[in-house]
C-alpha cells in the first residue's frame, strides 16, 4: 500500500539505497544529472523531489517506485528470511523465477573466483555474466539456474536484490567490495575470500557458466552493456521493469543457444 511519505522519508530511503549501492552523493548525483549540493539537501530531507527526478533515481538505484513509496519498503530485508515463495508447479514449465538465495551466492562466488583478476571484471560486467548465465540456462533446458530477477536498466540487465545480497556476504567475510579506476573511469570490483561450493551447482548449470566465462569475461563494460541490449528478453522489456525469462525462447543468433524448428534449414 502507498502512502504519503515526508522528504525526510524519502532522503533517508535514497540515502540507503545508495550506500547498499556504494554510490558516493558525487556518482549518483551525476547519473541523475543534479548537482551534488542538491542531492544532499534531498537526503537530509531539505528539498523535495519532482516525479522525473524519482523516476531517474529509480533507474540508478534499482527500485520500483510502488515499493519505494510503500510502508512496508526496507533496504535492510534479510534475503535468506525473506527467501520468495515458492510457486505452485501448476504448469509443465516454471515461468516465475523463485530466488534461490545460496545456490545465487555460489554462482556468484564461482564466477568472481575464475574472473575477479581480470581488469575489466566490475560491477557492470559482473551483472552481465550473471545475467546470460541465468537467461541462456533457462532457455536451454527451461529451468531456473538461481531464480534471480532482473531488471531493465539504461546500463542493461540488473539482478534485483544483488545489493543486499552482496551486503549480507561482505559482512559475512565472503566478499570483499573495492573501488578502483579502469581507464579513467570509477569501477567496484569485487574480491571472493572464499571458494564457492560446487555441489550447489549441477553439471549442466556449472558448464552453462563456463561457457559465458569464455565467451564473455573479456569484454569491456562498454562492450558488454551494447551487446546485452540486443538481447530480446532486454529489447522486449520496459524500462525499469523486470524481465521475463519466457522472452529467452524469442532469441535469435547471436543469442540464442538452441537450434529452434525454424533455425533448421531445409
Amino acid at each position: 500500500m502507498n502512502i504519503q511519505l515526508s522528504q525526510k522519508q524519502i532522503g533517508q530511503r535514497i540515502t540507503e539505497l545508495r550506500k547498499m549501492k556504494g554510490l558516493s552523493q558525487e556518482d549518483l548525483a551525476k547519473s541523475v544529472k543534479i548537482s551534488r549540493p542538491s542531492l544532499a539537501q534531498i537526503e537530509l530531507g531539505n528539498r523535495s523531489v519532482d516525479i522525473l527526478e524519482l523516476q531517474k533515481l529509480s533507474l540508478v538505484l534499482g527500485f520500483s517506485l510502488d515499493d519505494f513509496m510503500s510502508k512496508d519498503f526496507s533496504t535492510s530485508k534479510d534475503v535468506d528470511v525473506k527467501e520468495e515463495k515458492k510457486v505452485k508447479k501448476e504448469q509443465e514449465r516454471i515461468s516465475v523465477p523463485t530466488l534461490q538465495v545460496n545456490k545465487f551466492k555460489n554462482v556468484l562466488l564461482y564466477i568472481l573466483e575464475r574472473c575477479a583478476g581480470k581488469p575489466n571484471v566490475g560491477e557492470t560486467v559482473l551483472y552481465k555474466l550473471l545475467y546470460f548465465s541465468d537467461f541462456n540456462y533457462y532457455e536451454l533446458y527451461e529451468e531456473h539456474l538461481t531464480g534471480a530477477k532482473y531488471r531493465k536498466l539504461p546500463y542493461g540487465p540488473v539482478p534485483q536484490k544483488l545489493d543486499i545480497i552482496i551486503g549480507q556476504m561482505i559482512e559475512k567475510g565472503l566478499l570483499q567490495r573495492i573501488k578502483t579506476e579502469y581507464h579513467g573511469y570509477p569501477q567496484t570490483r569485487y574480491l571472493p575470500l572464499e571458494k564457492a561450493d560446487l555441489t550447489e551447482l549441477k553439471a549442466s548449470e556449472k558448464e552453462i557458466i563456463d561457457r559465458v566465462i569464455e565467451q564473455m569475461s573479456d569484454w569491456s563494460a562498454a562492450m558488454l552493456s551494447n551487446y546485452s541490449h540486443g538481447d530480446k528478453p532486454w529489447k522486449a522489456s520496459k524500462d525499469g521493469e523486470e524481465i521475463n525469462y519466457e522472452l529467452a525462447f524469442y532469441r535469435r543468433p547471436p543469442y540464442s543457444i538452441r537450434v529452434y524448428e525454424d533455425d533448421e534449414p531445409y
